[in-house]
């Protein structure tokens, strides 16, 4: 395990609290990636230096306390340029990262799938280039660890034209898995049945609500960052009515902006949904900063607001969970508290998601001749097929579906008789 000490800096004192709340997740984003914290520095200052990006004189205290800590790397909470790397390296002769290569590091670890693998190739590429040999971190400090998994040392020896063409060669591999998720997308949006994604800050508890409601085992973990490739599992009512459910990776303040472009093909399903449940962790301190974050960025892509239904989850760990539980039963409700872990809760919102997502559609019962049966086959892509029974004369459906799809089978609709 490495030992790591963490940096940031405020320009104000007004700063300092939010750099104060920034660092105790930079370190649980180090225990994340399987890190030690041995201590939290922060430098008040009016302005961020461009050599070292910190103080001189806290650099010469930070490579002093590397050497009476024996610490292992200095982790800087914001982004440094190139130059502020090597100096820094120089000065206090120890691995320095930033917090981009932290969070790449981690999904380094956390991406299992091809295409998980590919996005994350991508991003460290992207970041790693100008920071190559003559450009930024010799490659001599690359020795490996925190910051730098990934590519691998072998990749980054070679030369940064052979490393623009691996980047463009991802770049075509991935714009080919997108393709293949857009037609998925297009034939489920023809489909009459519904999207849900999960959206949420890291950690908030969106994998466990996805086992609670498709009795799926997607891995759980308290580290960040524990979900990272895309999940779409099938979620059914007692009714036979149903939605497609889809497990995303967790937002983040400060998300590098590699990862917003690299994880391109993660967001959109969260574009395309129907409803997205935005799960946040009623437990934490900062619960509200998150939720800012959270909306922050789907702001930014573009998501209509109206989609959005907010989850406060974990409240198990609360003390007045039995109140908030009554706040469930609100008629004009866009808001639910839930424990996913306990499942206290979740069936208000699924009873609400039944109502929500289906309150354009309308049960019918047919019946087709079996001399028609091919017919059949089609109703499955306009439709929701609740029953089906066959005799030797005729297949009887149960079905629900929009009224504008059905106009053409009128003539197959049971009326003004008892259905089964």
């Amino acid at each position: 395990m490495e030992k790591a000490i963490l940096v940031g800096l405020a320009t104000s004192k007004k700063e300092k609290i939010e750099v104060e709340e920034s660092l105790r997740e930079l370190e649980s984003l180090t225990r994340s990636a399987g890190g030690d914290v041995l201590e939290r520095i922060i430098q008040l200052r009016s302005e961020i230096s461009p050599k070292y990006y910190i103080g001189e004189g806290k650099v010469e205290e930070i490579a002093r306390l590397v050497e009476d800590l024996s610490a292992d790397l200095v982790i800087f909470d914001n982004n440094l340029t190139p130059a502020q790397q090597r100096n820094l390296e120089e000065k206090i002769n120890c691995k320095v990262i930033d917090r981009t290569q932290l969070i790449l590091d981690i999904f380094s670890q956390r991406a299992k799938s091809n295409e998980g693998k590919l996005q994350v190739e991508l991003a460290q590429l992207t970041y790693l280039l100008p920071r190559l040999k003559g450009k930024g971190i010799a490659l001599s400090r690359l020795g490996g660890g925190i910051g730098t998994r990934g590519p691998g040392e072998k990749k980054l020896e070679i030369d940064r034209r052979r490393i623009v063409n691996r980047i463009t060669k991802i770049k075509r591999e991935i714009a080919q898995i997108q393709k293949r998720r857009a037609l998925q997308r297009k034939s489920r949006k023809r489909s009459p049945i519904p999207t849900v994604a999960l959206v949420g800050y890291t950690n908030a508890g969106k994998s466990t609500l996805f086992n609670y409601l498709t009795s799926e085992n997607v891995y759980t973990s308290s580290l960040l960052f524990a979900t990272l490739d895309p999940v779409l599992r099938r979620v059914v009512f007692q009714d036979g009515h149903y939605f497609y459910l889809s497990d995303t990776v967790g937002f983040i303040k400060k998300l590098p902006v590699e990862l917003v472009t690299a994880f391109r093909a993660t967001l959109e399903e969260v574009i395309e949904a129907d409803k997205l449940l935005h799960v946040v962790d009623l437990s934490s301190y900062n619960y509200e900063e998150q939720i800012q974050a959270v909306n922050k960025i789907l702001h930014d892509m573009g998501i209509d607001q109206d989609k959005i239904i907010i989850v406060k989850n974990k409240i198990d760990l609360l003390p007045n969970k039995e109140e908030l539980l009554e706040r469930n039963k609100r008629t004009d409700n866009c808001e639910f508290y839930i424990s996913a872990k306990t499942g206290e809760g979740v069936e208000d919102l699924k009873n609400f998601l039944r109502k929500e997502l289906f309150k354009d559609f309308k049960i019918f019962y047919l019946r087709i001749p079996k001399s028609e049966a091919e017919m059949v086959e089609s109703f499955s892509r306009w439709s929701i097929i609740l029953e089906k029974r066959e005799n030797t004369r005729f297949i009887d459906l149960k079905i629900s579906v929009k009224p504008q799809y059905i106009f053409k089978f009128s003539s197959y609709i049971l009326k003004g008789e008892k259905k089964w």
